[in-house]
């Protein structure tokens, strides 16, 4: 595929991959050769939200980083389901098409909920999983996020995600704590991939999928003990102004053997963080 004139090649120098699916092409990238890292984003960001780590670590591991259908340079299906557990499907299929073999999964935002389905179906195959600002339980009792995401899930909502483009231009700067690190040409490699209301579908259902996949999302905490076997890190933005803090508590209680590293940051620790994300990650590889 050819990239579009927006996208700055000095910071996304990397080549373009598709996968087809049964709903639409899905763009990743694929960088370097050694062992996989496979990075899986949330919203409303792609594979660019891990440019500073795939440049880093591509130097001694392979490094993919999918985009989900409906954000990034994949491609905006009106038909997809643009569920968490449909964006699974898509994701367990790009492993299978690379055949990925010993894998550190680095997930954030509902790029957990997305990656670790795959960990708790294949931990044979999942070396190491790397957990950033991210969940994998029911939201039922977090009463503010519940009563915001069915706000949005209604008529103003919907206005507000497909028309006014709420997610990139409302939250993601809600996301850094430290604003610098947004710059104009950075915020506009988030936004113009959601330049029109047609593709912006993507981030409007995750904002309904808070609440709607509550019954996957318990699921999957049910079945937390198949991560047992698998080392973890947790990395944790503690400026965090779109997850509670308590987030990583709950991580910790239920895997009290992995390692934490808090950075003053914000939810996009990996942006605010990049070169020190990177360093935990190959260091976390490495420490055998």
């Amino acid at each position: 595929m050819n990239s579009p004139k927006w996208l700055d090649r000095i910071l996304y120098p990397f080549a373009h991959h598709t996968l087809d699916l049964p709903a639409g092409k899905m763009h990743y990238v694929d960088e370097g050769q050694g062992e996989p890292i496979l990075f899986v984003h949330g919203t409303p960001t792609w594979s660019f939200v891990w440019r500073q780590q795939i440049k880093t670590l591509s130097r001694n591991y392979r490094c993919i980083a999918v985009d989900h259908l409906g954000f990034g340079l994949s491609e905006k299906p009106a038909g997809f389901a643009y569920t968490p557990e449909a964006h699974a499907d898509n994701l367990e299929q790009l492993i299978e098409h690379l055949q990925l073999k010993n894998i550190t999964l680095v997930v954030h935002d509902f790029g957990g909920p997305i990656g670790l389905r795959y960990a708790q179906r294949h931990p044979e195959n999942v070396k190491n999983l790397v957990i950033m600002n991210t969940w994998m339980w029911s939201l039922e009792e977090e009463k503010k996020i519940m009563k915001i995401s069915r706000f949005m899930a209604g008529g103003i909502g919907r206005f507000l995600y497909l028309q006014l483009g709420f997610s990139a231009n409302v939250l993601l700067p809600q996301g850094y704590h430290e604003r610098k690190h947004l710059t104009k040409d950075i915020k506009q490699h988030y936004q113009k991939p959601l330049a029109s209301s047609k593709k912006r579908m993507g981030t409007w259902m995750f904002a309904k999928a808070l609440h709607e996949s509550e019954a996957y999302f318990n699921e999957l905490w049910q079945q937390r003990d198949k991560l047992r076997t698998i080392d973890k890190l947790f990395l944790w933005g503690e400026k965090d102004k779109l997850l509670p803090v308590h987030f990583l508590e709950k991580w910790q209680q239920a895997f009290p053997e992995a390692k934490t590293i808090k950075y003053k940051a914000g939810h996009f620790v990996q942006e605010e963080r990049g070169g020190e994300v990177a360093d935990a990650i190959h260091s976390f590889i490495l420490r055998k």
